[in-house]
């Protein structure tokens, strides 16, 4: 019998940028983890195939997903600010397994405005993109033991 397991944190935690941001994962048992952020539930999980159950996105789907969707919203930031239009944008983000981690993220963009539209907004683009810049500025993880909790 796998018993699941609470977590809960004390950060204070605001949108504004220049605050800080947390998200909570609550483990289910198995390779199954609840996870509030941002006011919103999300299920995360390994596939059956190694030993999950399949029932959400792995961890790293999050994370590409993550890239993907900032990645897309500054770039649609980016036209608006030159007056373009970005109706059928399309962000994919793919990384390339070495080890225990990427060793590789590339961003595909696909849209049916021309290139010399598109292109010169990657890069302005980039520079506005939180995860992205994460990456290009990777910060220590540290990792920290919360007092237990009475009463778990």
């Amino acid at each position: 019998m796998t018993t699941a397991m609470t977590t809960t944190t004390t950060t204070t935690t605001t949108t504004e940028r220049g605050g800080t941001n947390t998200a909570v994962a609550t483990w289910e048992g198995g390779w199954l983890c609840s996870v509030d952020a941002g006011g919103f539930r999300l299920v995360v999980d390994e596939p059956a195939a190694v030993g999950g159950t399949g029932l959400g996105p792995m961890p790293t789907d999050l994370l590409l997903a993550s890239l993907s969707s900032c990645y897309a919203l500054a770039l649609a930031w980016a036209a608006k600010k030159r007056g373009l239009d970005l109706p059928d944008l399309e962000v994919t983000a793919t990384g390339s397994y070495a080890g225990q981690k990427f060793g590789a993220l590339v961003l595909t963009v696909r849209t049916s405005l021309p290139a010399e539209h598109v292109e010169p907004l990657l890069e302005p683009a980039k520079r506005v993109c939180y995860v992205s810049n994460t990456f290009a500025h990777v910060p220590e993880v540290q990792v920290a033991l919360a007092a237990p909790t009475p009463g778990l």
